[in-house]
């Protein structure tokens, strides 16, 4: 890729030069994580940002009383060489790729280890699933764990990815952070030179707990009023985005149904979805939405999970 052709990223708040690992790939390889690491590969070379690729391995559990009294175990030293020569793979399938590149093989627990990473990284992308033992775990797990504690956007890349050459695909809501995920989704747009389509779901009484109260009067008259007072706030969505990321083309639509339902519908052909780990839903207490949860469950694209951080653009 030339440099000249790169598209200018503009790095949110939260997302400094600080962040020196740039762009997170974890890789066991699997199949899967090789979808993952060609997907960070591409991500890192857009944005001109250094990827690691990141491997960690459980250790052996000590049957000293201190730390002091444990002397190096053969299984340990033998995990981390084997961890290594996975990366070696990665390392192989990375020969081509024009920027900066490290790989990192850490001792830990999957999630919490790949969370710590998170502080450091731009993006962390992962796998929906790789092999059993990768992490000490199930990818599964961890595919659906770490953007719950993940302190960066997170990229599930699903084990059957789909090409597609479409949009970006975000899910709008109205609330703040939506409007965060929805600013991470345009930059994506902006990067990848596609358009941005914001989504929104206006539930029917069948489709969920949140069907707005119907007023006497024909309810099918009174639907088409929301749905369109939906479209407004839509178009209102959409010149607040190109205040802050000019330069892509936004539309909005909505459209009758659950929310993951009708995202799962608008990821045909998209090239990447966009959600936020949190929406308005009622247990906002919980680590990972509903919504973002369902989306991660049969994905056949790329989905980000956008995290529940401070964001000055989303005021």
């Amino acid at each position: 890729m030339h440099t000249a052709a790169r598209p200018e990223h503009h790095p949110t708040p939260d997302d400094p030069a600080a962040r020196d690992l740039g762009i997170v790939v974890g890789f066991d390889g699997s199949p899967n994580s090789e979808l993952a690491l060609d997907h960070g590969a591409a991500v890192a070379a857009r944005r001109g940002s250094p990827l690691t690729v990141v491997i960690t391995y459980r250790p052996t559990i000590p049957g000293y009383p201190t730390n002091d009294e444990l002397p190096p175990d053969p299984e340990d030293v033998a995990r981390k060489e084997q961890a290594e020569a996975v990366l070696e793979g990665a390392a192989a399938r990375l020969t081509e790729h024009p920027g900066t590149v490290s790989y990192q093989a850490i001792e830990g627990d999957s999630v919490g280890a790949l969370a710590d990473v998170s502080a450091s990284a731009q993006l962390m992308v992962v796998g929906a699933r790789g092999r059993g033992g990768f992490l000490g775990r199930v990818l599964g797990s961890v595919s659906m764990a770490l953007p719950a504690y993940a302190q960066c956007p997170v990229v599930v890349v699903p084990a059957e990815s789909e090409p597609g050459d479409g949009p970006v695909v975000v899910g709008a809501d109205g609330s703040q952070h939506g409007r965060r995920a929805a600013l991470h989704a345009a930059q994506e747009a902006r990067e990848r030179g596609t358009s941005l389509v914001l989504v929104t779901a206006m539930q029917t009484p069948g489709s969920g707990e949140y069907w707005f109260p119907l007023p006497p009067g024909d309810a099918a008259e009174l639907v088409e009023e929301h749905r369109a007072v939906l479209q407004d706030r839509l178009q209102e969505e959409i010149a607040w985005i190109l205040e802050r990321v000019p330069g892509i083309e936004v539309t909005g639509e909505v459209h009758r149904g659950a929310a993951a339902a009708v995202l799962h519908d608008a990821e045909r052909g998209a090239q990447l979805v966009v959600v936020g780990s949190h929406g308005r839903g009622r247990v906002a207490s919980a680590l990972l939405g509903s919504v973002s949860r369902a989306m991660l469950h049969g994905a056949r694209r790329p989905v980000m999970v956008v995290p529940l951080r401070a964001d000055d653009r989303a005021d």
